[in-house]
């Protein structure tokens, strides 16, 4: 623990999700908190843009598990619902196996089983038993998702102990859902969800079948305008917290003296700061604001070496009028495991990809202005290496049109009247993401927990990490959960003691009434809100 002064003035690299979390507690426990974000509005990837009549979202398109952001709020002493409406989507989406058939996805049991039932009458028996399993398993891997990873010790902490036997070290997502399902298309329904990780579900650890209990427990929602009204939800509570924000200013690097931070350097100059939190994509931000000196463990040729999650391939399609599609459909390849082989190579484009397609519009009028609407079209590839995106992205961009009018976009291509691509190098080159990775390093045993990149770095001092870059890992909730983890270890390594202030909460309720308590700040919630 350090001395500092009265009112430690800290220093938030980023305004994306964990940025905007971090902000927020350490605010409501006092701290003076700037944040630094090079671009003019907030919320890195998760932003909305806008273009005449359309609307689209950057990044991610849904919220899942929004009670790990209402606890977020709740200890800051705010309503969540004060800032942010949320509606649920039911049906949450649906799969489309090409060649057929195409089933929709639902928090209801018995529709979820009939569902599956046209897959596989033997295997929709087993979801049951599936789904009780790995509510005890997210409840078993709770401490693991709440507590800081610093040492090696902190293996032998009894929660953590206890929760490791659900763990296989050779055991893969689809592995371990062959214990209930048979039928692969039935184990692709439950294990596509690891591309919220940028892995693949014949590699990603068996661990994270629990994605798609999430989906079933807590639901699939929309924040109204999208999910960037997360994020500029998450900066007016900041601001109301106290918060600074300097908007279009860009950290060129941390300033040390000796190994302990002493402020962040923009092209205005020097502003002091007794910790820094980086917020920017960890491999791309610890290598050019941070001097290899003071980060030993995570020197280039170690950053260099990690494994790194796919890439994406964006559309951004204004259309004429609107089609007849489910918000959220994911269009799933008959040869998924030859897609996934050229995405994991990263040496070819797709030649048969699967594509998820959002049409927000079926939910939220704000993207359906004057007779047409915003379709969102994104498409899993490897990140930046082998492919020249300046020479492919044209005749892919093709490909991935011809294939969407075939699965049912009936017509597209002339509809079109606004598009923007974003290509692996975009999202290095303008997103500073690196290699174009955009779903952060890999989430395989060897970069979790205890090997992922600490909430504080531990050759350094006063120098933090929040994000999908650091334990627990990538995706919202679990990078609000990691900032609550980067902010408690802050407060406490300068004496203060964390935001404790509670509110009412919002209706976010499980599907399958529980004993279990699977949030932070445990609560009783009231019925899930309708749309």
């Amino acid at each position: 623990m350090r001395k500092a002064q009265s009112v430690p003035r800290i220093a938030v690299i980023g305004a994306g999700p964990g940025g905007l979390a971090t902000a927020m507690l350490l605010a409501k426990a006092g701290v003076d908190v700037t944040v630094y974000e090079k671009d003019p509005v907030v919320g890195g990837r998760t932003k909305v843009f806008a273009d005449g009549d359309f609307r689209f979202d950057i990044g991610p398109t849904f919220f899942l598990y929004p009670q790990i952001l209402e606890s977020v709020f709740s200890r800051c002493g705010l309503r969540m619902d004060d800032y942010l409406t949320l509606r649920r989507v039911d049906p949450s989406y649906c799969l489309a196996f090409e060649g057929g058939p195409s089933i929709r996805v639902s928090s209801n049991i018995d529709d979820l089983e009939a569902q599956i039932a046209t897959l596989s009458v033997r295997d929709s028996k087993n979801i049951r038993r599936f789904i009780e399993v790995n509510r005890r398993k997210l409840a078993a891997f709770k401490p693991i998702l709440e507590r800081p990873f610093l040492s090696m010790l902190d293996y032998l902490a009894p929660t953590v102990l206890k929760s490791l036997h659900w763990l296989f070290p050779f055991s893969s997502v689809d592995t371990e859902l062959s214990k209930y399902f048979e039928d692969p298309r039935v184990r692709l329904a439950f294990s596509f969800q690891t591309k919220y990780l940028g892995m693949s579900p014949f590699r990603c650890p068996n661990l994270f079948t629990f994605l798609s209990f999430l989906e079933y427990e807590f639901g699939i929602w929309h924040p109204v305008g999208g999910n960037g009204a997360v994020s500029e939800a998450m900066a007016k509570a900041a601001r109301d917290l106290g918060v600074t924000f300097r908007m279009g200013e860009a950290v060129e690097a941390v300033e040390f003296n000796g190994d302990a931070v002493s402020g962040v350097r923009t092209k205005g100059g020097v502003s002091p700061a007794e910790a820094t939190v980086i917020n920017a994509d960890f491999a791309e931000a610890i290598t050019t604001l941070v001097p290899e000196q003071v980060r030993k463990r995570w020197s280039n040729k170690k950053v260099e070496s990690m494994k790194y999650s796919c890439s994406t391939f964006m559309l951004y399609l204004g259309v004429e009028g609107g089609y007849d599609l489910d918000h959220h459909t994911i269009f799933l390849s008959q040869n998924y495991e030859e897609n996934i082989r050229q995405i994991e190579s990263g040496d070819v484009v797709p030649t048969q990809p699967s594509i998820y397609v959002c049409n927000p519009a079926r939910t939220d009028p704000a993207f359906a202005k004057n007779g047409r609407s915003s379709i969102y079209v994104l498409v899993p590839v490897g990140h930046c290496g082998a492919i020249d995106w300046s020479k492919e992205t044209q005749s892919f961009r093709n490909t991935i049109i011809q294939r969407l009018e075939t699965l049912g976009l009936k017509g597209l291509s002339e509809r079109i009247v606004y598009e923007r691509i974003v290509t692996p190098e975009n999202w290095r080159e303008d997103f500073s993401i690196y290699r174009g990775a955009t779903f952060n390093l890999a989430h395989g045993l060897d970069q979790m927990l205890y090997f992922r990149p600490h909430n504080r770095l531990e050759d350094a001092k006063g120098l933090y990490v929040a994000g999908g870059g650091t334990h627990p890992g990538s995706g919202l909730p679990v990078i609000y959960e990691g900032a609550r983890i980067t902010a408690d270890l802050l407060l406490a390594d300068f004496g203060l003691k964390p935001a404790t202030g509670t509110t009412a909460k919002g209706g976010y309720q499980s599907s399958t009434p529980s004993s279990l308590k699977l949030m932070p700040d445990p609560a009783e919630f009231r019925q899930s809100r309708k749309a």
